[in-house]
């Protein structure tokens, strides 16, 4: 392995790090809380010449994105960060970037939406970009922030992808505590991202291409399969990476992650840090004779359907944690792609929802342990009182 080095970093100061290591032809930025250290650090290598990053100040994330998917069209290697509403604003942009196929990388610190006005952390700005053609990395820590950056990269310029990345994670639970990171040594981390190849570039004057050209009824149908198809290729893509992450590393990585699930009776599944907190939990059961176990999602587009049922059908009953709502729907996003996954499985759990974590509040060891136990009890009287529920609410 070759040697980096260990620090103590926010899972923000994690980001700027892999991005000052991999050092993109172009950043733009409009910064938002609890994204602005990602770009406020950047700026700062770039100021100090520690990287040769042309970095574009704008004067919104519409104008961010739009500059991204410029440089990108042009053959640069593109990244930027956000929040929230800054997500929100981007949200016509963010279909240009996947539909132009372009291999942006954003590193997106999740952050709940208004009104009422809050700054902290949930999924409602990712989950609701989950159709716009994105890919979706989460992390549960800021190594995994960091980890998920080098990474990207690889994903998005596949030539059998082709489609921007983002690198999501909890905003101020990850982006702004301080935790052990495992760095690469520059020269490993650059050599594993590799030198960028770009496809048919703007600027390439002897060979002119259009970029954004109208795309009525006669081919627009094609080219969205298209876009399908480059999702589908991503499912490989990122094992690859993965694979070539671990030999340098040692730490893999794939669609998901699971804890004591292949003999569990009742499971719960999460993504980002509420995994590391029903870790403990499921720990703590199963020393009470318990036998549950977690599913950490990692990767939610493309969503890794078949390999999910194949991980979960054995189990009586799965908790599906969501940390954002479809106002009106039977349910959360993870929630609904999970129960059709495994709908039609030869063998599978009674899937319940619960709504958790919104606007930053956290979760504790003790919600936990309430919410295991509750599925504890619909495996053994098999009945549900509410097959979609909010955790957390006071009465």
């Amino acid at each position: 392995m070759p040697k980096g080095k260990v620090a103590g970093l926010t899972g923000n100061e994690a980001m700027a790090e892999a991005m000052r290591q991999i050092a993109p032809d172009v950043v733009a930025a409009y910064p938002i809380t609890p994204s602005t250290q990602v770009v406020e650090n950047f700026s700062q290598f770039v100021a100090d010449g520690k990287v040769p990053t042309n970095f574009v100040t704008t004067e919104s994330e519409h104008s961010a994105m739009s500059a991204c998917i410029g440089a990108a069209a042009a053959g640069g290697r593109v990244m930027t960060a956000t929040s929230s509403a800054g997500l929100a604003l981007m949200w016509e942009m963010l279909y240009v970037a996947s539909g132009l196929r372009l291999p942006i990388v954003m590193a997106t610190v999740n952050r709940a939406l208004s009104a009422p006005l809050n700054i902290h952390g949930d999924h409602s700005d990712s989950m609701g970009a989950r159709d716009s053609g994105w890919i979706q990395l989460y992390g549960e820590n800021a190594q995994e922030a960091y980890d998920n950056a080098l990474m990207a990269f690889g994903i998005a310029e596949d030539p059998a992808v082709r489609l921007p990345v983002m690198c999501c994670y909890d905003g101020f639970t990850i982006s702004h505590a301080i935790e052990r990171v495992e760095l690469l040594a520059d020269d490993a981390a650059k050599k594993f991202v590799g030198a960028y190849k770009p496809l048919l570039p703007m600027l390439d004057i002897k060979h002119p291409v259009t970029y954004g050209a109208v795309d009525l009824q006669d081919y627009y149908t094609e080219h969205k399969r298209q876009q399908v198809e480059g999702m589908a290729g991503a499912r490989g893509a990122i094992l690859r990476e993965a694979e070539r992450y671990a030999k340098l590393t040692g730490r893999s990585y794939g669609h998901f992650a699971t804890h004591r699930l292949e003999d569990a009776e009742v499971g719960v599944l999460s993504l980002s840090s509420s995994a590391g907190t029903m870790r403990e939990v499921i720990d703590e059961l199963r020393e009470q004779g318990i036998r549950a176990g977690g599913l950490k999602l990692r990767v939610f587009r493309p969503f890794p359907a078949a390999e999910l049922a194949a991980a979960l059908g054995h189990l009586k009953v799965l908790a599906v944690l969501d940390r954002a709502d479809s106002f009106g729907a039977f349910g959360g996003p993870v929630f609904h792609e999970v129960r059709s996954a495994l709908y039609d499985a030869p063998q599978r759990p009674r899937v319940v929802n619960y709504i958790y974590g919104l606007g930053g509040r956290d979760l504790s060891l003790e919600e936990g342990r309430q919410l295991l136990r509750r599925v504890k009890t619909i495996a053994d009287t098999g009945k549900v009182d509410s097959q979609y529920d909010y955790l957390q609410v006071r009465a």
